[in-house]
């Protein structure tokens, strides 16, 4: 059945496109993970390595392969570090900086999702890039799966470009669903999704992710990228419902954390509205710029959700204009990470908000228990210096700070448990 046909039979109905019998591989490697060293690669590859499968990840990233090398995770991960030097020794993960390794396997999982440009628009030239410098090295009856966010139909259309370059090889497409420092935990815990286009690519696909759980949900490949889109793209919807609720309740003077707490208190109704704060990172927000203009830029929730989320560090600023003479004052930047407990910078709005006080303030300090950089001060010195600190990124180790009498502190997150009203 065509994946375009007008009709719809069940999950356990549904024909894959019959193709001839798989040319018959064999490989050093169960899986070699293209991106293998970055946050969604190097997880899934201790994952698998630490269920026994024999995993390359190939990256080419020289830092980050020293660091792995040495048994030291180049980012947070929770319980990484250990299973790396577990799979280190059992010799069941490999690195490498050659894209040759890709020769030697069965399945291909490449890690490369698709960016947006500086007008919101999907940049296809980053996973067509990739694609292109692996070609030499792809194999027939080998399956290639596709594991970052990627613009809807992009699957098939790599399946058609390498078909007409001769490659026979099969696309799948299995997103990964996990929350970045908890990867490896939530690889067992959640559900895998999986998709191809021939029931070649599908069994390899459950092989693989069987070994990391039995729970596998199985749709045709545009509804996997469109399910992996809706899922971030959710998230960036709630959490600007919450930033919006925030604003409002703060224009009247009122402690929105008051409100919240009375709202979702033995009220399961209400149970998934989020805290309000800054909603960033380096997937949401690109990806409902993605699912927009997929759709025609026909998105208002999408749009709207950006302006809104996008727009809290400009809020902040102008609220703190409105009561105090900021030209003659020092703000604190207290983490600058895109999330809680995470030493990842990547689209993180501490950075625009320092771009707006470095307009607005007299000096700007920023400071983060996880990130060093230049420029950053220790959080003593921060609170020390500074007339106004803005919490930025509730890290753990914040939670018991104690920010002096005379200076304002502003917690969008309610970490210290004062409410926020601005």
């Amino acid at each position: 059945m065509s994946i375009a046909s007008k009709s719809k039979p069940s999950q356990q109905e549904r024909k894959i496109r019959q193709i001839p019998p798989p040319l018959k591989t064999s490989g050093v490697f169960d899986a070699v993970i293209v991106g293998g060293f970055g946050h969604a690669g190097l997880p899934l590859a201790l994952s698998l390595a630490n269920k026994g499968k024999k995993i390359c990840s190939y990256d080419i990233d020289q830092k980050a392969a020293d660091l792995i090398s040495r048994g030291e995770m180049p980012f947070l991960e929770e319980g990484g570090e250990q299973i790396l030097q577990k799979v280190s020794r059992s010799g069941h993960l490999k690195l490498s900086l050659d894209p040759s390794v890709i020769s030697q396997t069965e399945v291909v999982i490449i890690i490369i999702g698709t960016p947006v440009d500086k007008h919101l628009n999907p940049l296809f030239e980053a996973i067509q890039s990739v694609m292109e410098s692996i070609f030499s090295y792809l194999r027939d009856g080998q399956v290639i799966i596709l594991r970052s966010t990627v613009y809807p139909g992009t699957t098939e259309r790599l399946q058609h470009w390498l078909k007409e370059n001769g490659k026979q090889v099969e696309m799948a497409f299995c997103p990964e669903r996990i929350a970045e420092g908890h990867a490896i935990k939530e690889l067992e815990e959640l559900p895998q999704i999986i998709s191809s286009f021939s029931e070649h690519g599908l069994k390899r696909s459950r092989e693989l992710f069987n070994c990391l759980t039995r729970d596998i949900i199985l749709l045709e490949p545009i509804e996997a990228e469109l399910a992996k889109l809706f899922t971030n793209v959710w998230r960036y919807l709630k959490f600007s419902v919450a930033n919006q609720f925030f604003m409002i309740a703060n224009d009247q003077g009122a402690d929105f954390f008051s409100i919240y707490k009375a709202m979702v208190s033995k009220y399961e109704r209400a149970k998934d509205l989020p805290k309000p704060g800054f909603a960033a990172g380096p997937c949401l927000f690109k990806d409902t710029m993605q699912l927009a203009a997929f759709n025609n830029n026909n998105f208002n929730l999408g749009h709207a959700a950006m302006l809104i989320n996008e727009g809290l560090p400009s809020y902040v600023v102008n609220r703190l204009k409105l009561k105090y003479k900021l030209r003659k004052l020092t703000v604190g930047i207290l983490g600058m990470a895109f999330k809680a407990n995470s030493d990842d910078s990547r689209e993180s709005l501490s950075y625009k908000l320092r771009k707006i006080l470095n307009f607005e303030a007299r000096k700007v300090l920023c400071s983060d228990v996880y990130i060093s950089a230049k420029g950053f001060v220790t959080q003593e010195e921060l609170i020390k210096q500074s007339d106004i600190v803005i919490l930025a990124a509730p890290h753990r180790e914040y939670a018991n700070l104690k920010i002096p009498d005379g200076k304002v502190a502003v917690d969008i997150w309610d970490l210290w448990g004062n409410g926020c009203i601005i």
